[in-house]
């Protein structure tokens, strides 16, 4: 009967954790949104009391026969605050691009279960310490990637945890309620 109530903790932690964990993500995602929209509104609000936020900024064209078109080199303010599709954001490195729709932290939710059932298996086994093996094996394959993109690393710290929470709660449940 014990292995069927270990069989049944390694179902649910690996595999229902992922709606879990997808969960966590769209309520982290909402609470960044409702703050990211609390300071734009405080920004929008300070400008508009702001006497010099009348001052309008246009091209720099002293050419009447000029359409509008800006070399790339020309100094406008659009150009210095925002980043065409394919040209490297400010403070990255030379050479280094961004592209749409890149997807950070490929293959996570194929490592998320692996994690949730080492995890889970680790706390019914009586092993927790092999919860920092995991930890420390997750954490330098995806060192490189988190160093470059700080977007990767807070996904990467949310997932993580809720991940883990998630299997050593269904773990510590089914070690305490059904084995013996």
């Amino acid at each position: 009967m014990d292995a069927l109530w270990i069989a049944a903790a390694l179902v649910v932690a690996g595999f229902v954790g992922w709606p879990v964990t997808a969960l966590v993500f769209k309520l982290a995602r909402t609470i960044d949104d409702k703050a990211d929209a609390a300071k734009a509104a405080e920004e929008a609000r300070r400008a508009a009391e702001d006497p010099a936020a009348d001052v309008t900024v246009g091209p720099a064209s002293r050419d009447p026969a000029d359409t509008g078109h800006q070399d790339p080199g020309d100094q406008s303010v659009d150009s210095e605050l925002t980043v065409q599709a394919g040209q490297p954001a400010s403070g990255t490195p030379a050479g280094a691009t961004t592209a749409h729709g890149q997807r950070i932290l490929r293959g996570g939710a194929i490592i998320g279960v692996l994690e949730r059932l080492g995890v889970c298996l680790a706390i019914l086994t009586g092993q927790p310490v092999a919860i920092a093996y995991i930890v420390a094996i997750k954490g330098l394959g995806r060192f490189a990637e988190l160093k470059e993109t700080p977007v990767a690393a807070e996904r990467f710290i949310i997932g993580t945890l809720a991940s883990m929470l998630w299997a050593a709660g269904t773990a510590a449940a089914v070690k305490v309620l059904f084995l013996h």
